[in-house]
């Protein structure tokens, strides 16, 4: 399955960034998620927990209580 998707990274990740960066592939009701240096393992997430996730990230509020 992994084949068929089509993986896109980051604009942030740059040209200088290889195979370290995360990418995505939408697919019908699923996001699959993976690192460029792994690319045969990867998850399958939904976009509601995803961006829940992304938010909580981006308000750098991970592990807070």
């Amino acid at each position: 399955m992994p084949d068929a998707l089509r993986w896109q990274k980051s604009s942030f990740s740059g040209a200088d960034a290889g195979d370290t960066c995360v990418e995505l592939a939408p697919a019908s009701a699923a996001i699959h998620i993976r690192e460029s240096d792994t690319p045969t393992t990867h998850l399958t997430t939904t976009p509601t927990p995803l961006h829940a996730l992304l938010a909580t990230l981006k308000a750098g509020t991970l592990g807070r209580r």
